[in-house]
């Protein structure tokens, strides 16, 4: 069972690293999120492959910062928020959905804001 528990982690991590690769490739495809299961399914199934993930000159700041203390810096906020905005601007204009599934989708972009926002933009200090 454990042969088993590994394989599926290990392969849920590969398909994160891949799907975090696209995300870098293509702009409107979201990289963090998948680069963040990846680490957390190689911890899981290859530890030494999560370290290369956190330790990646380019990606590894933003995935420490996050797990570490769950930092979300003021860049990607701004960028996160333009994104939704970007997303409801098209649902409202340019989708052809009804005033409650328009309702619904608000709904989540703003709870999705919300923990954002909330998040600490900055590490604390050591």
């Amino acid at each position: 069972m454990r042969i088993l528990a590994r394989s599926l982690y290990l392969g849920l991590g590969w398909l994160g690293l891949g799907l975090g690769i696209l995300g870098i490739v293509f702009p409107l495809f979201p990289s963090a999120p998948f680069l963040l299961v990846a680490v957390w399914a190689f911890s899981r199934s290859s530890p030494e492959l999560a370290e290369r993930i956190r330790n990646h000159r380019l990606a590894g700041p933003f995935i420490r910062d996050w797990q570490d203390e769950g930092v979300i810096s003021p860049g990607v906020k701004l960028t996160a928020m333009a994104m939704m905005a970007a997303m409801f601007a098209y649902v409202h204009l340019a989708a052809g959905l009804g005033p409650w599934e328009e309702a619904a989708v608000a709904a989540v972009l703003l709870a999705v804001a919300g923990f954002i926002l909330s998040r600490p933009s900055r590490r604390t200090a050591e």
